[in-house]
């Protein structure tokens, strides 16, 4: 089933000079993107985006890093999205990550992993909706 999945490249992707790089990867990989910008979150917005995290020993520590430097939300499109996009970004923390994934070639830490992926298809389309109105996303035909 053909699925949308968001992924955000952290701003250690950004600093790191990795966009076009990761992009790639994902491309490679079959995904479709419907839209992509770059945006800088202000601390209230991505306290807003993680806010199912809220109350949790790292949500203090997510919303000051997502909120540290330029970020690049991504709507991807690709049949079973939400899984695939997962298995080629690897477990959060890249000591854990498979061999080959993103976070393993290019995360350093569980704290500043490279890449967000949507954890559901439910989830994915509500992560969408937050960066991207329904006229940005392009059809990926």
């Amino acid at each position: 089933m053909i699925e949308r999945t968001l992924a955000i490249l952290k701003p250690d992707c950004v600093r790191k000079n990795l966009i076009g790089e990761v992009t790639t990867r994902i491309e490679k990989a079959g995904f479709k993107i419907l839209a992509l910008k770059k945006v800088r979150l202000t601390k209230e917005s991505a306290g807003g985006f993680y806010a199912v995290h809220k109350g949790r020993p790292f949500y203090d520590g997510l919303v000051e890093f997502m909120s540290s430097g330029p970020c690049v939300p991504i709507a991807l499109e690709k049949e079973n999205a939400v899984a695939e996009f997962r298995a080629l970004i690897g477990a959060t923390d890249p000591k854990d990550a498979a061999p080959g994934t993103i976070r393993k070639l290019y995360a350093d830490n569980k704290g500043e992993n490279i890449v967000h992926g949507s954890d559901s298809p439910d989830n994915g389309k509500i992560e969408i909706n937050f960066f991207f109105s329904s006229k940005e996303l392009i059809d990926a035909q």
